[in-house]
């Protein structure tokens, strides 16, 4: 599930069939650039999924007909567990609403001329699990994806995927299930397959981090960033998308050459991408040299490296006790990141991506200190610094009125254009205007 020049990569490594990030329904449908910035394809990039979120059915119903001609089917997202989503009361936030969700894929699928599909995630029982599907099932959906997990297996809680729930609900729908989770290595699709018995097997972080994982390779990690960029020139994205994709390629790399990591956060164009591949590739062609194929160190953030760190791997997630672990000890190894685990100089945590932004601009302070300071209107409003009346605008406008002034600084001329004016007319005591 990624943007048009990563779906390419992944076609040529063998991906049989590619999603579009998930896009917002309702965003969709009323703003065109968002519609051209996020729907982007081309005539290779077939057979193609484009994955919408909604809780409207109508809403989804208007944007399963846009992408129609472009895709051979609009998924439904019912497994997004991101706080994102619970805000926007999406993806699998919508698990208990079984009418809601019912509506949306039926409307759609008797509607849009075009199949819709779901991806769902599992409650813990796994009766209740085949009950969910079956009921995505009668709505309409010509495919179900099963991501194994729980709503709250998320973040550091993530734990694995049960196959077993998969397993039961294909054994209880006709229609063809995709099974999503646990899949790191070729050989996991290959054994999700023989225990599960579904149609097929979707990845997305394990994707990210080996786009040529469904050719059972492991390639360098600069031959996978280089052909992406390649693919990026051909078809343009978001600068901030791609730096996404190569901070996921070079994970590891990135854990014994940290300097590098710095270079990818402030690079500013493509070529900067392009010349930190090249510098990872020089590095690693070195420690070839040095140590071997059997290089194996202890990263600088505190762990072994379980293979060369120049080869595209999966990422492992630490297990839930690892990370509660990590959360009552403090984690050291934040510290020697960047902008993470930062705050201010009044020691407030700073936010995501104000982390981020420290990353990419270390000189760049948050705090308060270096802000500029504004004397205040009674209003609350910041004065203006040369008002007449030593207010802010909306205040000095109704005290000009009054006054019958002028305030330069505001543009406000009401002296000056009741002094150009004849006095006409003017009211009587009744409100009848009377002649002078």
């Amino acid at each position: 599930m990624s943007e048009l020049p990563w779906r390419m990569l992944c076609r040529r490594h063998k991906a049989d069939l590619c999603y579009t990030p998930m896009l917002h329904s309702q965003v969709f449908i009323k703003d065109t650039t968002y519609q051209k910035d996020h729907m982007v394809v081309c005539e290779e990039d077939r057979p193609l999924i484009v994955q919408f979120c909604a809780d409207d059915p109508d809403t989804f119903l208007t944007a399963c007909k846009i992408v129609a001609p472009h895709c051979e089917a609009v998924d439904i997202n019912l497994g997004c567990p991101q706080n994102i989503a619970r805000r926007g009361h999406y993806g699998a936030f919508l698990m208990e609403e079984w009418d809601l969700i019912y509506k949306l894929i039926n409307v759609s699928s008797l509607n849009a001329n075009i199949p819709v599909t779901a991806k769902i995630r599992v409650f813990e029982s796994i009766e209740r699990t085949v009950e969910y599907a079956k009921m995505v099932e009668q709505a309409g959906a010509k495919i179900i994806g099963i991501h194994g997990r729980t709503l709250e297996q998320k973040g550091p809680n993530t734990g694995l995927a049960s196959w077993d729930h998969i397993k039961a609900v294909k054994q209880h729908v006709n229609v063809p299930v995709f099974a999503n989770g646990n899949i790191q290595y070729y050989d996991d699709i290959e054994r999700c397959l023989k225990y599960t018995g579904v149609e097929g097997v979707m990845t997305a972080e394990g994707n990210l981090h080996n786009p040529a994982l469904f050719e059972a390779r492991q390639p360098f990690v600069w031959e996978m960033a280089d052909e992406y960029l390649e693919l990026v020139q051909q078809y343009p994205c978001p600068l901030a998308w791609s730096r996404g994709h190569m901070f996921k390629l070079f994970h590891y790399a990135f854990h014994v050459h940290i300097d590098l990591r710095e270079k990818l956060a402030t690079g500013k164009s493509l070529n900067d991408f392009v010349a930190v591949s090249q510098m990872v590739k020089e590095r690693g062609l070195e420690d070839m040299r040095k140590y071997g194929d059997d290089y194996l160190t202890e990263l600088s953030e505190g762990g072994p490296l379980r293979q060369p760190y120049w080869l595209c791997q999966p990422y492992f997630r630490p297990t839930p006790d690892e990370a509660r672990e990590r959360q009552l000890n403090g984690d050291e190894r934040a510290k020697k990141r960047p902008g993470e685990a930062a705050s201010d100089e009044n020691g407030k945590k700073l936010s995501i991506n104000k982390m981020k932004k420290l990353l990419r601009y270390p000189q760049k302070n948050f705090g308060q200190s270096n802000r500029a300071t504004y004397e205040l209107c009674e209003c609350g409003q910041p004065k203006s610094k040369n008002c007449v009346f030593g207010s802010c605008r909306n205040c000095c406008k109704v005290k000009a009125f009054k006054a019958v002034e002028d305030c330069t600084t505001h543009r406000l001329l009401f002296k000056t254009k009741s002094s150009k004016e004849a006095p006409a007319e003017t009211a009587d005591a009744t409100g009848v205007e009377v002649a002078t």
